[in-house]
């Protein structure tokens, strides 16, 4: 049982995939950069600013720009997965590890009315280094006095699950966002529905 619980967003609590996906393909296809959604679903949970190097985008700071635009006119498009509201409501003392910086963080989490049911929100401008690196778990978990062996971190990605392990905590994969266990033989848990989430903690 854990006494700790630590979200990801995108994927996990916001059902964002196709939005973050199409506004980056619109906003690469400005560029003059053509690629197809599945060829971008690396760029899923890992910083913009990352994405972007991998993606060896040489204008990056106009691309991030124009992508975190059109991420903005597409929020609407954007939703809570179902359940997680009432699992949040249940439990105390819990966290949020994001790859958003502090600019999406404002369009595209604030909006939701989530951040009442968190003790501490770790974004990717609140450390210098970033998911899959353990500070941004490593830091939630210092902000919520919480111990690492008894933390769970629930997140989509395998950045998340590589992020749990190396600051000492249990993952759990967000099969609700992540749609696949393919890569994640290493979860120390599967969740098919937000609600799996309280078979695991102490409350």
């Amino acid at each position: 049982m854990y006494k700790t619980v630590i979200f990801d967003v995108d994927g996990t609590l916001l059902d964002t995939e196709r939005v973050v996906l199409h506004a980056l393909q619109v906003a690469l296809g400005n560029a003059g950069l053509d690629y197809e959604l599945d060829d971008l679903r690396f760029a899923l949970g890992i910083t913009g600013a990352k994405a972007l190097a991998q993606l060896g985008v040489e204008n990056q700071e106009s691309v991030m720009a124009d992508w975190f635009a059109m991420e903005a006119k597409l929020t609407g498009d954007v939703e809570v997965f179902d359940g997680i509201v009432e699992v949040l409501e249940k439990l105390d003392g819990i966290g949020v590890v994001t790859s958003k910086n502090a600019d999406e963080m404002e369009t595209g989490f604030y909006p939701f009315n989530l951040a009442e049911h968190f003790d501490a929100i770790v974004c990717a401008s609140d450390t210098e280094n970033h998911k899959p690196h353990p500070d941004p778990l490593l830091r939630c978990m210092a902000m919520l006095g919480a111990d690492p062996a008894t933390t769970l971190y629930v997140g989509d990605a395998t950045y998340d699950m590589e992020c749990a392990h190396a600051a000492g905590a249990n993952f759990a994969l967000a099969l609700w966002g992540a749609k696949t266990t393919d890569g994640f033989e290493r979860a120390n848990h599967v969740l098919e529905a937000p609600s799996d989430v309280l078979k695991y903690v102490r409350r």
